[in-house]
């Protein structure tokens, strides 16, 4: 794993969203109850973009079919998912969000 510097606090708020596109690998960033998520971008179920998608009790709804992945694990809460999307571990430094990703 390498930790990468992906963002500041300050282009993600509470309650905010931010995608952020590597080389091979385009990530959503969640700021929720103050914690910040990493997760795959795309949905299992369909493979369209998370972005967008509702917000709650550490949860993200994808926006285009309903289906509902916790924002710590990535497990499939509501289909039509059944895969679990991918996280990664988030550090927070000097107000940077940096990002365990494989190398």
């Amino acid at each position: 794993m390498a930790l990468m510097t992906l963002a500041s606090l300050d282009e993600l708020p509470e309650g905010g969203q931010l995608r952020v596109e590597l080389d091979d690998l385009t990530l959503l960033l969640c700021h929720l109850d103050g914690t910040v998520y990493a997760i795959d971008y795309f949905c299992t179920h369909d493979e369209l973009g998370l972005e967008g998608g509702d917000l709650h009790e550490g949860c993200i709804t994808c926006p285009y079919h309903g289906a509902e992945f916790r924002l710590s694990d990535g497990a499939v809460l509501a289909p039509p998912a059944f895969e679990p999307i991918a996280t990664y571990p988030v550090t927070i430094t000097d107000r940077l969000i940096q990002v365990d990703l494989p190398e």
